[in-house]
């Protein structure tokens, strides 16, 4: 199975968690909230194959800890996935709009001419975050969890993007309609956990195959497609082929 978005470093037992994971041969993309969490956990993910740490600076903490951006800039060529990153303007991060974004167009400005597979946070706020996706010419990017209006994800599609399916959202409406937007060929999957407590990427599994009108085992095959297609441009940094290797 594959977890484009998990917050193992948040786990009781994170080195439990991963080592499960990689036992199985799942393939695992931690998140962090902070450039700080990053620097702590790097060098424990380092010795597994299949389980990656991704850099990150969630929007809702943008403005406690704008002393991390220039953490965040030291850090950026250590990982080839980034994450947590993007923009809050639910009631949650509203009244932190402007440093948000002034904070996610630094670092997309570093991100620019790079090469990296992105998971982003778009809650109440995904024009304005396709827009500066749009206008920094980022590249490679997971909408995860998204929860914006059906009519942009056929824009957030001409653009190349993906979208991170967990069961929390199959088991919404609102979700279901957002789901059944997407084509089979920009779908990945997540768990969010364990901050979504809804996180059996095999019940995300069955219900896609139900929707797509094909079997778990071919789902799943589609999902592995696409994960290899959006980490061939990183594999490419390293001269390998994304079929054969996990960056």
């Amino acid at each position: 199975m594959i977890d484009t978005h998990c917050h193992f470093d948040m786990m009781p037992n994170p080195h439990n968690y991963i080592l499960d994971k990689e036992s199985k041969g799942g393939i695992v993309i931690g998140m962090t909230n902070l450039p700080s969490h990053f620097s702590q956990g790097i060098n424990h993910v380092k010795k597994y194959k299949r389980i990656r740490l991704a850099l990150g600076f969630h929007p809702l903490l943008a403005e406690e800890s704008q002393s991390e951006l220039k953490l965040f800039n030291q850090f950026i060529d250590s990982t080839s996935y980034i994450g947590e990153i993007g923009l809050d303007f639910s009631k949650a991060g509203i009244n932190s709009k402007e440093i948000q974004l002034s904070s996610l167009r630094k670092i997309f400005s570093w991100l620019r001419d790079r090469n990296k597979v992105i998971s982003v946070h778009s809650r109440g706020a995904e024009e304005e975050l396709l827009s500066l996706l749009k206008e920094y010419n980022i590249r490679n990017v997971i909408f995860h969890w998204y929860s914006g209006k059906v009519s942009l994800i056929q824009e957030i599609i001409n653009y190349g993007y993906y979208f991170s399916i967990n069961e929390s959202m199959t088991a919404t409406e609102k979700g279901r309609n957002i789901i059944a937007t997407i084509p089979k060929e920009r779908v990945l999957t997540e768990t969010d956990a364990p901050y979504n407590k809804k996180d059996d990427i095999k019940n995300v599994e069955l219900y896609l195959s139900k929707i797509y009108n094909c079997t778990t085992n071919e789902i799943k095959s589609q999902i592995k497609e696409n994960f290899n297609r959006a980490i061939k441009p990183i594999c490419f940094n390293h001269n390998n082929d994304s079929s054969t290797i996990f960056i």
